[in-house]
């Protein structure tokens, strides 16, 4: 059952992505929204009508349901809310898609769709809608043929959108929750997460790398509730629901903020899919950095969080807000890193992230955090000010060094970091699975993943403590100290040297053989500036 409507799933993505196409918008900025948004809109009209059939045995019977729902009274439609899980949207018999279809012979179908998408969105604000740091509510539809530029087409395109609606349904989705939507949702936000995507398209991070650190962070524990997860720069939200999921989507609240404002969107359909609709209203656009909006009950401190999680841009030109981040040094305590003169956009800004996780950590919360690789040997600057107070505060207790090529739009090696601000911890445990993974081809690409059995052995490793040749260690702070401060699995591993008896003909063969290979590299760099130094004549003499 699961193939059957994950592939139907899959195919109904894949015509809406043909109707936009068909009407000019392939790859242009605003598909994303039009895609999200149907496919949500879709996805709560189904859900309304699964609801409406658990609550009443006449519409369950009925041939079709909206037909039911649209003949009861008002009073009944108003007890039928009353009794409604607040997860599902109140929805009116004009705003269901059948609704849509019986209209599309109607000239101003194009305004009739969008009304109806708005009217949804204004009947629901209070639950299904998101907010930014001034507190402006970001609704849950916004009118969507507006994007389409030529007016004639605007009515054809809604009712394209239509017909692509009506003869699915997601019904057979609803009991498979977190497993069948992640995979789902990643299919769906694909194409907005590569070369298109932009600047935060590199920091979507793998449902993999999610998964271990949701499950290193949670562990086997069965005993949580009321937990509160947040994460400062949350993307589209794959490292909430991941560790969501593991701790159970009824025991815990999302909290999130993030920069972009694409993100805030597809942040918003990734909570209401996972059934996590109760922290719509923690889902925050702004710039966590500056303006971080979630703070302790005096208003003044940072709110402190359970568990923490964050894939941060690792590079990205905040020069424009950097003095207002230094003028915060009690929460930015190792420092802010300066604006390089010549390439702004190369601003090492996890560093701030990194002090804003442990900021927002409770006292015997647990934290992880993607940093580029580099940072585990951090000796300098910033980078090597914080790494040596993460140390020597006992605050990181794991350090995972991945495969490189595992990110969607970036070859920078990552490493995640875990932090226990209870600051119990006797070893912390360092892997090296940079070797793992199988390669495969995304587009023109050459990508890495981790399989299952992979990210078992990982796990595995890390809360067991183990030291596994060649893979992972258990080491003292003062042994990490004792190496100067290093993260880096690698730099633990015992040093092998295999002795080979030669005789001495052996020996002088070997020795040829390596003098010979040097002398071809010599003479094939010599010929390479041979050429380019000809080049360059040609060049001056044009």
């Amino acid at each position: 059952m699961v193939t059957s409507i994950k592939s139907k799933t899959i195919e109904l993505i894949d015509s809406l992505k043909a109707t936009c196409q068909t009407y000019g918008m392939g790859n242009d900025g605003n598909e994303y929204k039009i895609i999200t948004q149907v496919f949500l809109y879709k996805f709560l009209n189904d859900k309304f009508g699964y609801e409406l059939k658990r609550m009443s045995p006449a519409i369950a019977a009925a041939e079709k349901w909206e037909v039911a729902y649209s003949e009861l009274s008002e009073d009944d439609r108003l007890d039928i809310f009353d009794e409604l899980n607040p997860d599902v949207p109140r929805l009116l018999p004009e705003h269901l898609i059948s609704n849509l279809w019986n209209q599309q012979a109607k000239g101003d179908f194009d305004l009739i769709f969008d009304r109806t998408m708005t009217d949804i969105a204004d009947k629901n604000i209070a639950i299904f809608s998101t907010q930014t740091t001034q507190n402006t509510k970001i609704p849950l539809f916004e009118p969507l043929t507006q994007h389409v530029t030529d007016d004639a087409q605007r009515a054809p395109f809604a009712r394209a959108l239509v017909d692509k609606l009506v003869n699915f349904s997601f019904e057979e989705a609803f009991v498979e929750h977190y497993d069948f939507f992640a995979a789902i949702f990643e299919y769906l936000i694909k194409d907005y997460n590569t070369a298109g995507g932009g600047k935060y398209a590199e920091y979507y991070t793998p449902h993999a790398i999610a998964t271990i650190m949701a499950r290193l962070l949670v562990g086997d524990r069965t005993d949580l509730h009321n937990i509160e997860c947040y994460d400062p720069s949350a993307g589209t939200g794959t490292l909430l629901m991941a560790l969501s999921h593991r701790i159970g989507e009824d025991k815990c609240t999302i909290f999130s903020q993030d920069i972009s404002q694409r993100s805030n969107k597809m942040l918003k359909l990734n909570l209401i899919l996972n059934s996590l609709v109760s922290s719509l209203d923690h889902a925050i656009q702004g710039d966590t950095l500056v303006s971080p909006y979630h703070k302790s009950d005096d208003g003044q401190n940072l709110r402190q969080f359970d568990f923490v999680v964050s894939n941060p841009p690792f590079k990205m030109d905040f020069s424009d807000t950097r003095e207002k981040i230094a003028a915060m040094p009690a929460r930015f305590w190792a420092g802010v890193p300066g604006v390089p003169k010549k390439k702004k956009e190369s601003m090492a800004i996890y560093t701030c992230f990194i002090q804003h996780v442990v900021n927002s950590l409770k006292k015997t919360g647990k934290g992880a955090i993607v940093v580029p690789t580099g940072f585990l040997t951090a000796k300098s600057s910033v980078e090597g000010t914080l790494l040596k107070k993460l140390v020597e505060d006992h605050i990181v207790y794991g350090a995972i060094s991945m495969p490189s090529n595992v990110f969607a739009n970036t070859g920078t090696n990552v490493s995640v970091l875990f932090f226990d601000n209870s600051r119990t911890a006797e070893k912390v445990v360092l892997i090296d699975a940079s070797k793992m993974g199988e390669e495969y081809k995304d587009g023109n690409n050459q990508k890495r993943r981790l399989r299952d059995f992979e990210i078992d052995q990982i796990v595995n490793t890390f809360l067991n403590k183990e030291a596994v040749e060649d893979f992972s260690v258990a080491v003292t702070y003062d042994e990490i100290i004792a190496k100067k401060y290093s993260l880096s699995a690698g730099q633990y591993f015992d040093v092998k040297i295999e002795y080979v008896e030669l005789t001495p003909e052996e020996f002088a063969q070997k020795m040829q053989a390596y003098q010979t290979q040097l002398q071809k590299y010599f003479d094939e760099g010599a010929k390479l500036q041979a050429e380019i130094m000809e080049q360059l004549k040609k060049v001056k003499y044009e």
